[in-house]
């Protein structure tokens, strides 16, 4: 009978199982486009160079959400936040348990499926644990506290007296910190949660499968805090780091309500790290995680070209999100500006050209519908993406289009091309960016009337029946049970309770 079942799958895919390519789907976390192949010469990233020569590299790719947890749950979905309600931290398969996750559809359709690390939000209980035919966490224990994938604890070195950075003089010890940024012990490396991931996803990639397979392996790097094997940071040197372009009044012409937070935001951050002198040392700590991120991802390569594999297996490199660091005050995500939405995004494998680049706008959604033609998925009517699978094979047949970006909220987003960037909030102010006349998003020319129907144009692509928010575990709508190496989430009553009173 499963034979039987996977050769139906094999029929209706339309694809053999020899014919289907193997994938490897390597996640980043905070990786904003300050790499080689997007033209950023501070970062020293040969693997992700070896990549881009390897095959297409997008320079125009956008997140499909601000921050980690929901731009993770609208990759493996297919779907937006204004579809399932999943704007902030919610759990897709809590709220929507009849969508059919990416690693399900890959398993439905005969692949052998491996997961292991920061693929999905890193608290405890949002790993999607169907679908899977193994998936790895770095310890035991951690199967019995609901799967979390964070990178920092007992069993992952740590520098010593933390925290380390001076902005966090004076702070709570904790392995989280914000802006704290140390080397470990080059030695220490092989400890390191992301290496062991990797390492993990290394020896399945090195084997030889009867069955195509995906192999998804998520890193923690470069997210904060900022720690890596010194020999990283030896790679920069300081006094030569180019801070970004800066406008002293950037954020004068933004919507009020959002002034308000971000001229907040930029005395309690960016101005602090000024007025000590540390803006140099942030961006030193987190390059170094970006080259230990990038020789991660070189022994991926290596295993791969070293495998019974490497002719036919598909290798995609994606970030959940960008960075700022002090761009228009910022630093960090969760915004609708190009520092947090533009994103490393390169494919490699066969039918994919080498070599080559696309200037044209992409989403991180378009992942699932490229993997359902290129791989033989099941066809989904309700992935909101669209297929690169033809872009891939032939980059110069790429045209721009409208990209959609969900902010944290109902009715708030950002629709983005080649040419524009308008930003819609929830109480209807507005945002309008020129990005061939200013690519550093400096000047809001929203109020302007001459550029009215651009707005009006934009502003219409957007979904107009967005989904409410579901249950949200920041807000304690939601609780997490543990059973053994199980979980489940409930609702919880008393909280939603409060919650309707009000």
């Amino acid at each position: 009978m499963k034979l039987l079942a996977i050769f139906l799958i094999l029929l209706t895919s339309g694809l053999t199982a020899a014919e289907k390519p193997n994938v490897i789907f390597f996640s980043v976390d905070d990786m904003n486009d300050w790499i080689n192949p997007m033209g950023y010469k501070g970062a020293k990233t040969p693997n992700l160079d070896r990549l881009a020569k390897m095959g297409v590299t997008f320079q125009n790719a956008h997140s499909p959400a601000t921050f980690c947890a929901p731009s993770r749950s609208a990759i493996f979905t297919g779907k937006y936040a204004t579809t399932t309600g999943c704007y902030k931290t919610q759990v897709y398969f809590h709220d929507h348990p009849e969508i059919v996750p990416m690693q399900q559809s890959f398993k439905n359709a005969g692949y052998k499926t491996f997961g292991g690390g920061k693929l999905f939000h890193h608290r405890e209980g949002y790993a999607d644990l169907r679908g899977w035919d193994e998936f790895f966490v770095r310890n035991e224990e951690q199967k019995k506290k609901g799967w979390p994938n964070d990178s920092w604890g007992e069993d992952t070195p740590l520098p010593k007296n933390i925290p380390v950075s001076p902005y966090n003089k004076g702070k709570k010890a904790t392995p989280g910190l914000f802006l704290e940024w140390a080397p470990i012990p080059n030695e220490q490396e092989e400890e390191m949660a992301d290496t062991k991931r990797v390492n993990w996803a290394c020896s399945v990639i090195e084997k030889k499968h009867e069955k195509p397979f995906f192999v998804a392996v998520g890193i923690y790097a470069p997210h904060f805090p900022n720690y890596a094997p010194k020999k990283y940071f030896d790679m920069y040197d300081r006094s030569k780091i180019e801070l970004p372009p800066y406008k002293e009044d950037d954020l004068a012409d933004l919507p009020e309500k959002m002034k308000k937070q971000k001229i907040n935001r930029k005395k309690a951050h960016h101005d602090k790290l000024v007025k000590m002198g540390l803006v140099e040392d942030a961006i030193h700590g987190y390059l170094a995680c970006v080259s230990y991120a990038d020789a991660m991802l070189g022994r991926v390569l290596d295993s791969l070209e070293n495998s019974p594999n490497k002719d036919n297996t598909i290798v995609v490199i994606w970030s959940d999100h960008g960075y700022h660091h002090g761009e228009k005050g910022d630093w960090g995500k969760h915004t609708l500006w190009e520092r947090t939405s533009n994103v490393p995004f390169i494919w490699a494998g066969p039918g994919i050209a080498k070599n080559k680049s696309v200037d044209t706008s992409v989403s991180l959604i378009d992942m699932y519908p490229t993997f359902v033609e290129s791989c033989g998925l099941k066809q989904d009517s309700g992935l909101e993406g669209k297929s690169l699978t033809s872009v891939l094979a032939k980059p110069e047949t790429a045209q721009d289009r409208d990209v959609f970006l969900p902010y944290l909220e109902l009715n708030a987003f950002a629709l983005i091309n080649q040419n524009w960037r308008y930003i819609h909030y929830a109480d209807g102010s507005e945002e309008l960016y020129n990005l061939q006349k200013d690519p550093h998003e400096w000047n809001n020319v929203a109020s302007n009337p001459e550029f009215s129907s651009i707005k009006e144009q934009l502003k219409a692509k957007a979904p107009q029946n967005q989904a409410k928010a579901g249950p949200d575990k920041s807000k304690g709508e939601l609780k997490l049970v543990l059973n053994g190496e199980g979980f489940e989430w409930k609702i919880n009553t008393k909280k939603n309770k409060r919650k309707k009173k009000k």
